[in-house]
């Protein structure tokens, strides 16, 4: 027999992921398992543009609030909670579909990363705590690490990085694969323009639907602020602005949707690295286009 079979929906922010995602799962009855590194946090809504129950039309969804704010949670970690709720789906006789726009998360899964459980430095791990992340990414980009865009605000992953180097360990080394599933990729994408008017979009909606508010509940019931500024985006610029580092809503506005179109584009950069990805023309029908790949993939079940 032969592996089984997954589909990945990738792309940039902004650009349909989630909603493609639910009208495949309805049509080829499928599940969703969320691939996102910050969607995984409980209380991170509005900020993560994590999809709502209704938006879900009854669709079920996994890897969505299963960690708190105050918890560290790891690409293997994910991986392998990933692969428990792929392999539910399966079981149940419905199609898995992995939708998100973390690339390493979802490389993870979809090519099977090997990871390796070399032991934390505790010493090391002190004495990184003590500075800012961007004192991290220097560390890095002057040992001449290149930073991909999953990893760019993410403290925990910068960390791990200096951890290796100072280990020994290579972290441009090509990680080891154990890929377990046959997988059909498809990928979102919008011109660059349209993406850029719909983050703008997007992200007036967000904030009057409350983000700001939220990221100050978070604040008040106990998330530190160091967490936040890891969390980059968002919840790093609406901290800004809570702290008076950006003194109006338009500077929180201007800032923030500069730094998400900065991280589109580099998103994009990352997923065109893959050329086993099939990409859909947004502005016409990617339903019927997706349609079209699924059945031919499905068909040889």
């Amino acid at each position: 027999m032969g592996k089984p079979k997954l589909i990945v929906i990738l792309g940039p922010t902004a650009c349909g992921k989630s909603g493609l995602g639910v009208a495949l799962a309805k049509q080829y009855n499928g599940e969703i398992v969320s691939a996102d590194s910050r969607q995984v946090y409980r209380g991170l809504d509005l900020g993560t543009g994590k999809i709502t129950p209704a938006e879900m039309e009854g669709v079920p969804h996994h890897l969505l609030d299963v960690a708190g704010p105050r918890e560290q949670y790891s690409v293997a970690r994910f991986q392998q909670e990933a692969y428990a709720a792929i392999g539910g789906i399966l079981e149940r006789g419905k199609v898995p579909f992995l939708v998100g726009g973390t690339g390493l998360y979802v490389r993870a899964v979809s090519e099977g990363y090997v990871f390796h459980a070399a032991p934390p430095d505790p010493a090391l791990r002190a004495e990184l705590e003590t500075k800012s992340t961007q004192e991290l990414r220097e560390l890095l980009t002057r040992a001449g690490v290149e930073l991909d865009e999953d990893c760019f605000h993410n403290r925990p992953r910068l960390v791990r990085l200096i951890e290796k180097l100072q280990n020994g360990e290579d972290p441009h080394a090509e990680a080891q694969r154990d890929p377990r599933y046959d997988v059909l990729t498809l990928g979102v994408s919008y011109p660059r323009e349209t993406v850029c008017e719909r983050i703008d979009a997007r992200l007036e909606a967000r904030l009057n639907a409350g983000m700001v508010e939220e990221v100050q509940g978070l604040r008040e019931n106990g998330v530190t602020d160091e967490f936040l500024e890891g969390l980059g985006l968002e919840y790093r610029y609406i901290l800004h602005y809570l702290t008076g580092e950006l003194p109006t809503r338009e500077a929180l506005t201007g800032e923030l949707g500069r730094a998400i179109k900065r991280f589109a584009k580099r998103q994009v950069s990352w997923f065109k690295k893959d050329r086993d990805v099939h990409w859909l023309d947004m502005a016409a029908d990617p339903v019927a286009q997706a349609g079209e790949r699924i059945e031919a993939f499905l068909g040889s079940m």
